[in-house]
């Protein structure tokens, strides 16, 4: 009975819990300290430590009065509170045993990072690695960083260690995609590109489309820094420079797109995915770049290039034949312009001829020629070559008419080196209109001074105006049959020559028209009937004299005699006019 009493003790202290299970007698001296009850701390609840300490001493010295101090014990209140009160806190002891769990804890992640240090380091190095490989320009080490980054990206994203790695092999990333570029801009060749788009594939930045457009933006970057460092002080030096640039390095670049990137297209896409015409980028990028050459070309030929048009010529040709073994061939597209260069070179030539004839007319006075100069010539004096086309020398009398035809017989001189068939009705339609205006003038020079012709000038005058009109006209429409032969102009239109009258004066002037300008200030020509003892007299003449021919390539004596060479009599103007060549 006492001791299952004092069990309700057990939850005052630990001193009244010693009472309770071992009775004060057998309770050590150790843990209790002295003879007399301890003292207790005064507890809350209006409870005094008195009370309690009372009930001990009883136990102590009147222990058969336990009941009594049982009772009197459990007279204070609230002793389950009490007792929480009295014990000390565990929630320290809680925090402690966290505080040490989290030691250990960091201890162990110490251990295991000093044991890893070297992994670790390894890994916090990869950026300035990285760095170190793309200054160097050693992209195959670059791209094996890369790919290990992605693969510790994919794996520990959330780490903010990771995170900074990863950003930093990113902007290392983008210097090797500008320097790789950058090499696509310089005097590259197809290995080293080989090498630079594999490395761009590696890096998996560009669509295989992106791709092509890219190493074409940055080839075409260069061709043009190549083209703009040309001078173009001299249109022939620029256009010619221009055109082996573009040959050599076009077809370079050309070569080398097609030994890298593959035109063969999958005739069915695979599934998901849209059919992309890529060689389509390829084609367009060439047409663009003929397309400039062309420009350039008809511009430096607008500026002037003197009488080299056949070089040029010749070297375009060339320049397209070699593209056509890449399936570019633009030498059609040639044609056209040369054919509009050398129309224009023409017409400016011979309104240059009018506007000196017209200044030379301003200024002349009809006088008498010396004898020497449109009379009779010796033999040795009027050699003509075989193959060449004399020009009148009576026009010498005329220098007006002579200048005149020496600026004519040069534009077809400058015109024969690049001569297209296609041109032959724009020639013929130019100079009919040149002639027609120096007709006008000769009829503005009459009106001019008609009123003050004597007999003698009246009568040169008409000596000026037959020479111009039989002598002048029909010689340009030989240089024009020489310049456009009939066989060669009936084969392009496709007609037998004989019917290639049907399509009008293709390559002959109209020469009625201009002796209709000048009708009305000449006499009209009397027609002399022939003689009726000329008929009795031809049975008289020899046989071989009837017979022969003198041969093609030499005139008559008389003809020799009448028309000797301009080149070797001309002298009044200082100009000379040049013979046609057949």
């Amino acid at each position: 009975m006492a001791r299952s009493s004092l069990k309700a003790f057990s939850s005052l202290s630990l001193s009244l819990y010693a009472y309770a299970l071992y009775g004060y007698d057998r309770v050590p001296r150790e843990l209790w300290g002295r003879t007399s009850p301890p003292d207790l701390p005064v507890l809350g609840c209006g409870l005094r430590a008195e009370t309690i300490e009372s009930a001990s001493w009883r136990l102590e010295r009147y222990p058969g009065k336990t009941t009594e101090a049982v009772r009197e014990t459990r007279a204070a209140p609230s002793l389950t509170v009490l007792t929480f009160i009295s014990f000390p806190s565990l929630f320290p002891s809680r925090n402690f045993t966290h505080k040490a769990e989290q030691i250990a804890q960091s201890h162990r992640m110490n251990n295991l990072t000093l044991n890893r240090h070297t992994e670790i380091l390894e890994i916090l190095e990869i950026p300035q690695l990285m760095d170190t490989c793309v200054r160097n320009s050693y992209y195959e080490e670059a791209l094996e960083l890369v790919a290990y980054v992605r693969r510790l990206e994919k794996k520990h994203a959330t780490i903010p260690v990771i995170q900074g790695i990863v950003a930093e092999v990113r902007q290392s990333t983008q210097l090797m995609l500008t320097q790789l570029i950058q090499q696509l801009r310089t005097n590259i060749q197809l290995p080293a590109c080989l090498r630079v788009i594999g490395y761009l594939r590696c890096m998996d930045v560009f669509t295989e489309a992106e791709l092509r457009v890219t190493f074409l933006q940055a080839r075409d970057t260069w061709l043009r820094s190549i083209l703009a460092a040309i001078p173009d002080g001299d249109p022939y030096v620029h256009i010619t420079k221009t055109i082996e640039a573009c040959r050599v390095h076009l077809f370079d670049i050309i070569t080398q797109y097609r030994a890298i990137f593959a035109d063969e297209e999958p005739l069915v896409p695979p599934p998901g995915q849209e059919a992309l015409n890529e060689s389509a980028i390829f084609h367009g990028w060439v047409l663009q770049k003929v397309s400039q050459f062309l420009l350039v070309l008809e511009q430096d030929l607008q500026r002037g290039v003197g009488g080299r048009l056949d070089s040029l010529l010749g070297q375009c040709m060339y320049f397209g034949l070699s593209f056509s073994r890449v399936g570019a061939d633009f030498r059609g597209q040639l044609v056209p312009i040369f054919q509009r260069v050398a129309l224009l070179t023409f017409q400016k030539a011979t309104q240059e001829a009018v506007n000196k004839f017209q200044e030379e007319m301003n200024s002349y006075t009809l006088i008498s020629a010396p004898a020497l100069l449109g009379g009779s010539v010796p033999a040795a004096m009027s050699s003509a070559q075989p193959g060449t086309l004399q020009p009148p020398m009576v026009l010498l009398d005329f220098p007006p008419l002579a200048c005149f035809l020496n600026n004519i017989l040069a534009a077809f001189n400058d015109l024969r080196l690049c001569c297209p068939v296609a041109l032959a009705p724009d020639v013929t339609a130019t100079l009919e209109e040149a002639l027609r205006q120096v007709a006008k003038v000769i009829l503005a020079f009459h009106q001019a001074e008609v009123m003050a012709f004597s007999s003698r000038e009246q009568g040169l005058f008409v000596q000026f105006c037959t020479a111009f009109l039989e002598d002048l006209v029909p010689y340009l429409n030989r240089c024009l049959q020489l310049l456009f032969p009939s066989a060669q102009v009936a084969q392009a239109l496709g007609v037998p020559p004989p019917q290639l009258h049907k399509y009008g004066n293709l390559c002959c002037v109209d020469e009625h028209a201009i002796q209709e300008q000048l009708a009305l200030v000449l006499p009209e020509k009397e027609t002399v009937p022939p003689l009726p003892e000329e008929k009795e007299l031809l049975p008289e003449t020899p046989p071989f004299l009837l017979d022969s021919e003198p041969p093609a390539s030499e005139p008559p004596a008389s003809e020799q005699e009448a028309e000797p060479s301009v080149t070797a009599a001309e002298g009044s103007d200082g100009g000379t006019a040049s013979g046609e060549e057949s």
